[in-house]
């Protein structure tokens, strides 16, 4: 397996792309019945649960996919998930985009590691991508975060802008690939204020119970958190996020979102002034790097990380508030160095 030497430069800009158009939801392809041969076909995702109209991993992987078919001029499809599907429904929807000549396919989300392995090898001249998992197989590419850097700056952020000493985590599932978002958001903050408390909290043990998918569920969370005294709280929890986002802006306290850079979207306008920043993971950019390698003729394998030294993770500062909090930029722009640099070891669970 390989990885990539040099990753393109798309950056975390990538992931605010086409997010205005991502509100309706529902299943989606361009290639319509203009009776195009296989070989015109480009990239599809196959959405995690939540699906397009999330504002944070979903849409962000549409993101990727809409800056591919804007350079590239190729055909796209985008497909729901269903409630309550198998890895069999899983299997079925990989392989039916594969059938169709599409290439790469993409499965958004760990969820999809079973249904692709089996996928893979039956569609060998397929390229295959995973967001949030590695899968074994000559023509899979698995695209994997240091999600737990992008914490750590998150908690940075949240220490240097409490009132309260007191700051909050929400993750949608308690999984090991929460727990990275847990752990370095936890270390961010106790390194850069050690009397600061952090009150932690999971929605579901699984994600059947809606961790990821319920924004009633962080709602509820984080007024539980405010009401413990947090005045930042760190939301990783997809879809349920927005309902911390909610919360901290009823109280009046912060948010910081995920994923996308969560302050310029749309749908979360009304809330944004209390949005100070967002942990960022540039899963379009993965979807688009992936697709350019296949477009190029040199499909990328193997276990691909986007890590902070290529800008695959990184701490949004679209909120002009942000420089008004004292040592703030200082102190995370300190700890981006200490990380990249190999001085600072972030942990991982």
């Amino acid at each position: 397996m390989r990885r990539i030497s040099k990753l393109t430069r798309v950056a975390v800009g990538v992931a605010s792309l086409a997010l205005a158009a991502t509100a309706c939801g529902g299943t989606s392809s361009d290639n319509g019945d203009s009776g195009g041969s296989k070989d015109d076909l480009g990239v599809a995702i196959a959405y995690d649960i939540g699906g397009k109209g999330d504002q944070s991993f979903n849409d962000a992987a549409f993101a990727g996919l809409t800056k591919a078919k804007d350079e590239f001029g190729f055909k796209t499809a985008d497909v729901e998930p269903t409630e309550g599907e198998t890895d069999a429904d899983k299997e079925q929807r990989l392989a039916s985009l594969a059938r169709q000549g599409y290439n790469p396919v993409i499965g958004v989300g760990f969820a999809y590691g079973p249904a692709m392995e089996a996928v893979a090898a039956k569609y060998p001249d397929t390229t295959f991508g995973i967001v949030d998992s590695v899968v074994e197989g000559e023509n899979v590419a698995s695209l994997v975060f240091a999600e737990e850097q992008a914490s750590y700056l998150a908690g940075v952020a949240a220490a240097k802008a409490t009132k309260s000493d007191t700051v909050g985590f929400v993750g949608g599932v308690d999984i090991p690939l929460i727990h990275k978002f847990q752990a370095g958001y936890e270390q961010g903050v106790k390194d850069t204020d050690a009397k600061v408390k952090v009150v932690s909290q999971y929605l579901t043990q699984t994600a059947e119970e809606g961790g990821f998918s319920s924004p009633d569920k962080g709602k509820a969370a984080a007024e539980g958190q405010i009401e413990k005294g947090a005045d930042v709280i760190y939301q990783a929890a997809g879809l349920s996020g927005q309902g911390v986002i909610e919360a901290a802006a009823k109280a009046k306290v912060w948010a910081i979102g995920v994923d996308s850079d969560q302050y310029n979207q749309e749908a979360l306008a009304g809330y944004k002034d209390f949005i100070l920043t967002s942990a960022l993971k540039d899963v379009g950019g993965a979807v688009y790097t992936l697709t350019k390698s296949v477009q190029d003729g040199k499909p990328l394998t193997g276990t691909q990380v986007f890590d902070l030294k290529v800008n695959g993770v990184g701490l949004s500062d679209s909120n002009p508030k942000m420089a008004e909090i004292p040592g703030l930029k200082e102190a995370v722009d300190e700890a981006k160095k200490g990380i990249t640099d190999g001085t600072i070891k972030v942990n991982t669970e």
